[in-house]
């Protein structure tokens, strides 16, 4: 368990870090600034969805 512990705080901090990178570029900055209320819901409902088709949610998917 704390092997996926670990595992799971270093894969964390990578997402943090290339977020950090990414959102400090000025072009990405202005269109998060921009369309980031639109594109993160999208975003996670997608990787929702992803998640239940691939989890066999529904009867769908690989489950």
């Amino acid at each position: 368990m704390s092997v996926y512990v670990v595992v799971f705080l270093i894969l964390v901090a990578v997402w943090v870090v290339a977020g950090r990178y990414f959102a400090t570029r000025p072009v990405i900055a202005k269109a998060l600034a921009r369309w980031g209320h639109i594109l993160l819901p999208v975003v996670l409902i997608g990787i929702g969805l992803l998640i239940l088709i691939e989890g066999g949610a529904f009867g769908l998917g690989h489950g």
